[in-house]
C-alpha cells in the first residue's frame, strides 16, 4: 500500500490553516504539523521531513517575507522537500524568488485559488513529482512585462504559450488538453522552444523544460 503524502502547513490565520488542513486530508493527504509562524515552521519541516511544505508568504514574526524565507532554509537543508508558497498579492517577484536557479518542486499560488480545492490538489501533486506549480495569473504577469533585448521574442505566440504552461507545470499532454490540440503537437513546439533557446539536445528532457522555464522567468 502507498503511503500518504505527508505535508507541514504554515498559516498564521486560524481560519485559513484548518481549512487548507481539512483540504489537504480530504485528499488523503496527511497534515503531520500546522504552524501559525515561521521559526516552527522551520523546526516542523525539520522534524517531519514531509513530502511538501505549504505555507503563506507573510508569518510571524516579522509578517513581512517570513514564509518565503523559511522556505528557502528547508530547501537548502533537504533540497528534495516540495514547497508551494500562497500569497494575497500578485507579485512576480516573490515567485521569482522562490524558483531561484531552479523550478523543479515548486509552487506558488494566489491564496483566492485555495477556494477551489482542486487547484491545490494538483499543485502538490505536481511539485511532489518535481514539476513547477505557479499560478496562471503570475505567469501572465511575467509575460506582460516589457523587456528589453528579450531572448523569448523569436518564439511564436503559440510556443510562447506552451511555454507559460510549461512554467506552470502542465506535461505535454496537460498542455495538449489546454490548448485542444495533439500531443505531437505540443512536443512538436517544445522542440521548437528548446532549439531557439539554445538548449542542448544531450540533456534530458525534463532537465531542458526545467532550463526554458528558467530562460522564460528570468527576464
Amino acid at each position: 500500500m502507498t503511503e500518504p503524502l505527508r505535508a507541514v502547513l504554515g498559516e498564521d490565520q486560524p481560519i485559513v490553516r484548518e481549512g487548507i488542513a481539512t483540504i489537504l486530508r480530504a485528499a488523503g493527504i496527511d497534515v503531520v504539523a500546522a504552524v501559525d509562524n515561521a521559526v516552527d515552521l522551520v523546526r516542523a519541516a525539520d522534524e517531519h521531513r514531509p513530502d511538501v511544505v505549504i505555507t503563506d508568504i507573510r508569518m510571524p514574526p516579522a509578517l513581512e517575507t517570513d514564509g518565503l524565507d523559511a522556505v528557502r532554509k528547508i530547501r537548502a537543508a533537504r533540497p528534495g522537500t516540495a514547497v508551494i508558497v500562497l500569497s494575497q498579492f500578485l507579485d512576480a517577484s516573490y515567485a521569482l524568488d522562490l524558483v531561484g536557479d531552479d523550478p523543479s518542486g515548486v509552487g506558488y499560488l494566489l491564496k483566492e485559488k485555495v477556494a477551489h480545492p482542486q487547484l491545490l490538489i494538483d499543485a502538490v501533486e505536481r511539485v511532489v513529482a518535481r514539476d513547477s506549480a505557479l499560478d496562471p495569473d503570475v505567469i501572465a504577469a511575467l509575460l506582460g512585462r516589457k523587456r528589453p533585448e528579450d531572448p523569448l521574442a523569436s518564439l511564436t505566440p503559440k510556443e510562447r504559450e506552451v511555454l507559460a504552461h510549461m512554467a506552470e507545470g502542465h506535461s505535454n499532454t496537460g498542455i495538449a488538453a489546454l490548448l485542444f490540440v495533439s500531443v505531437a503537437a505540443v512536443e512538436r513546439h517544445v522542440t521548437g522552444i528548446f532549439m531557439k533557446l539554445g538548449l542542448s539536445q544531450t540533456a534530458s528532457g525534463q532537465h531542458r523544460r526545467v532550463l526554458a522555464v528558467l530562460r522564460y522567468l528570468d527576464q
